[in-house]
């Protein structure tokens, strides 16, 4: 019988509720860590890299609760969340096809005014808790800006860990596309959804997925697509959506996100273990 553990997207709040909330089941004996495949989408990939290597939980938490130094209270004000907004207007058009929409987007991201590429992937590397893709099933979602193609890179993709993940966190007008094999490629997210169809043959499924309110019925058609035999998706509650706030890319709101995670993942641990044992 085999688990698969899906992570969406969600930017730097989402990052610190998904650890609340893996944070929180661990502590009442639910152990999502176990899977046997890690599927992470931009901020879910940066989470399931830390799941995958066996990253402690705990201090991952109190790392979210740390104070944000002055001047830092968000990371995509202006131009950037204009574009961001932009995107989304495209995406969610339902006159364009997804794959194109999802080049249109490319084209806006490769256009957009960000900072330098190399010292966007230098950044994502620190801080990641590993530098070599772990020895698990770890896959991590990305878009090629070109053509709205759809990819999943892997330990046996040949692609290093910090680019891959780079890649699927490159938010269209935050973050600058990221180079791999001679194409752009940007966040995972823009693929919509959560990416729950990749794990097509798993018998156990959980999806935990911060942006779930926007994107809940396309999830639903992934997650029936796996056709996984037991599923569950975890989204934020009504609270924990407050404590996230507006701007899922400020950190002066992962303090709150992960205390809200963690309350959520505590009260969801019975939930979680019908489906997962």
């Amino acid at each position: 019988m085999t688990r698969a553990l899906v992570l969406g997207g969600g930017g730097v709040t989402g990052i610190a509720w998904e650890i609340g909330v893996l944070c929180g089941l661990h502590r009442a004996g639910v152990r999502l860590g176990e899977a046997d495949t890690i599927i992470g989408t931009s901020a879910g990939s940066v989470v399931g890299t830390l799941l995958a290597s066996g990253g402690d939980l705990e201090m991952a938490a109190a790392q979210q609760e740390k104070d944000v130094p002055a001047g830092r209270s968000s990371s995509s004000g202006g131009p950037g969340n204009s574009q961001v907004l932009a995107a989304l207007a495209v995406l969610a058009d339902p006159s364009i096809p997804p794959q194109e929409a999802r080049a249109r987007v490319g084209a806006m991201a490769l256009a957009a005014p960000t900072r330098d590429e190399q010292t966007y992937v230098a950044m994502i590397g620190a801080g990641l808790p590993v530098q070599d893709w772990p020895d698990r099933d770890l896959r991590v979602t990305a878009v090629d800006t070109a053509d709205g193609r759809d990819l999943v890179f892997d330990a046996a993709s040949g692609v290093p860990l910090w680019s891959a993940v780079a890649a699927s966190c490159a938010v269209p007008g935050i973050f600058p596309p990221v180079t791999i094999d001679g194409r752009r490629y940007m966040d995972g997210g823009i693929r919509v959804g959560a990416a729950a169809d990749l794990a097509a043959g798993a018998d156990h499924l959980v999806v935990i997925a911060p942006m779930a309110a926007l994107t809940r019925a396309r999830i639903t058609a992934e997650i029936a697509a796996s056709g996984a035999g037991r599923s569950l998706l975890i989204e934020p509650d009504t609270a924990a959506l407050q404590e996230m706030g507006q701007n899922m890319m400020d950190p002066a709101h992962r303090a709150a996100s992960v205390r809200a995670g963690i309350r959520q993942g505590q009260a969801l641990a019975e939930d979680v273990r019908a489906v997962w044992l």
